[in-house]
């Protein structure tokens, strides 16, 4: 790996960047309500080469909104579940746009 290869991670969202030790701590959480997220599968940490758990920044975002949820007295298996939901709703209003966009354009006199 060069040194450009490393400064071109820096701004990777999805590179596992963080052990689970430091997931933990930057998140103000236990190790254990990593592995809690996991086993729901809301997330799934990459593996390093000798088994231990990595997490990328974006994983990190979603364990977050996982503890914020939970700290409001959410149960770990329903605070994913809303985030798994939440997540499917913004596609679908981001196809409904786009697809809003699509027929605007083919037919500019139609209305909405």
């Amino acid at each position: 790996m060069t040194a450009d290869d490393s400064y071109g991670r820096i701004d990777d969202e999805d590179y596992p960047a963080y052990t689970m030790g430091r997931a933990a701590e930057l998140l103000g959480t236990t190790q254990g309500f990593l592995r809690a997220i996991g086993e729901a599968r809301l997330i799934t940490p990459l593996r390093s080469e000798g088994g231990h758990r990595r997490y990328s920044r974006y994983q990190l975002r979603i364990a977050a909104r996982a503890r914020e949820l939970v700290d409001h007295g959410t149960s770990v298996e329903a605070a994913c579940r809303i985030i798994v939901l939440e997540d499917q709703l913004e596609e679908a209003q981001r196809i409904n746009a786009e697809h809003r966009r699509t027929a605007e354009a083919a037919d500019p006199t139609a209305t909405s």
